[in-house]
């Protein structure tokens, strides 16, 4: 991955994706999945062999358990950039550099809202006092720490004339990351592409700094919203382990990782080791006690499973006819095969050989028949029902 560093930022090549995991801020979010110190550690010590470039490591204003986690974790990680969020605020701002004073690579996270419904009914402001005070926060995080990501909350739902000027003058004050939040989960992919290319068309000075999205999923459209905003120009994407996160969570970073390596057409890559997603996602599900979906994408118990007859029948005589990965490539050892009353005398034959048995295609026959009835019974047949069928013949 080429990439060049200046001022304390990684200026990024045109094909390259920044990977920005904010598991254990955002992720940390979702009610019950709270973590303590030593925890998050762990889970960023497997953020770092994991590949992920910068790690929001907390929110150290929001507690004192959050502030320890980003002073520890900052001692701990040395190769990713250690990122810290705060409001545009200078008290949020002096306790982020406090707590990032360890960190080898440091960077300040700070923003304001965007949209009018925030600025009206959150704030109680005008757009003029927030574009003010979101400038006044980058010009004073820049005299502690020179990598200045400045997000525009909400700026999903808002005005794109308006969201031209706010990131223009942050950027002239120093921001050297925008941040794009589809905050409420709002967008469409085509709108929020159009969103993207918009701002790279009008903001004079975007040369100058890195564009991220950080897209969350409430109406399931989180992964799809950052995949159309890297089509049309972000290179640092905002993501969690299985998509944790406020309300229905954040863009999966498997998801995302997995789409940029199998869609060669996009034209991009990431730092990410994909072979260790799999336990890296196992991870996070067992220290926030949030169970993985079955048919969750990528990491699903599920994602590489085969139990439809005319699936099994294709993926036994070519693996590309169903699955598009590799199931190596995400950490898991292979693709299963599991026989249910949907399979066929394919994947029958299959377990069969597998347990040692030869079997003419007249065998195969009367215990098929033999099967299915027990197979309509169970939710999964085991290797014992397979040798008492086999008995039977």
């Amino acid at each position: 991955m080429q990439t060049a560093e200046r001022g304390g930022f990684f200026m990024t090549m045109k094909n390259n994706v920044f990977i920005f995991d904010t598991t254990l801020r955002d992720g940390e979010q979702a009610p019950g999945c709270q973590l303590n110190t030593a925890e998050k550690i762990e889970i960023a010590k497997t953020l770092e062999t994991l590949g992920v470039d910068i790690i929001e490591a907390g929110f150290p204003i929001s507690s004192p358990g959050d502030f320890h986690s980003v002073v520890e974790i900052s001692k701990t990680v040395r190769q990713p950039i250690i990122c810290a969020l705060t409001r545009a605020i200078k008290g949020d701002i002096d306790s982020a550099v406090e707590a990032l004073k360890f960190a080898k690579r440091k960077r300040i996270h700070t923003g304001i809202g965007a949209s009018d419904i925030h600025i009206e009914y959150k704030f109680r402001s005008t757009r003029e006092k927030i574009l003010e005070q979101g400038v006044e926060a980058v010009r004073y995080a820049k005299r502690f720490v020179q990598d200045i990501e400045f997000y525009a909350e909400d700026a999903g739902r808002a005005d794109n004339v308006f969201l031209t000027q706010m990131i223009e003058a942050v950027i002239n004050a120093g921001a050297t990351v925008v941040n794009i939040p589809d905050t409420t989960g709002y967008c469409l992919p085509s709108e929020f592409g159009a969103k993207i290319a918009y701002l790279k068309e009008h903001v004079s000075n975007i040369d100058k700094a890195i564009i991220s999205v950080h897209c969350h999923n409430d109406l399931g459209m989180a992964t799809a919203n950052t995949i159309a905003a890297v089509q049309n120009g972000a290179r640092q994407v905002q993501v969690t382990l299985n998509g944790v996160g406020e309300r229905a969570g954040n863009t999966s970073l498997e998801e995302v990782a997995m789409i940029l390596k199998t869609r060669e057409s996009l034209n991009t890559q990431t730092n990410i080791n994909t072979t260790r997603l799999y336990p890296a996602s196992r991870l996070v599900s067992r220290l926030m006690h949030m169970p993985i979906q079955a048919n969750k994408a990528i990491v699903g118990r599920n994602a590489f499973a085969h139990s439809s007859g005319i699936h099994q029948n294709g993926v036994l005589k070519n693996r590309f006819t169903y699955e598009i990965m590799n199931p190596e490539d995400v950490g898991v050892t292979h693709s299963t095969i599991p026989l249910t009353a949907r399979s066929g005398r394919s994947g029958l034959a299959y377990h069969l050989r597998n347990l040692g048995f030869t079997i003419t295609p007249e065998e195969l026959t009367k215990v098929y028949e033999k099967f299915l009835p027990l197979a309509d019974m169970k939710k999964r047949i085991t290797k014992k029902d397979l040798h008492e069928l086999m008995i039977s013949l």
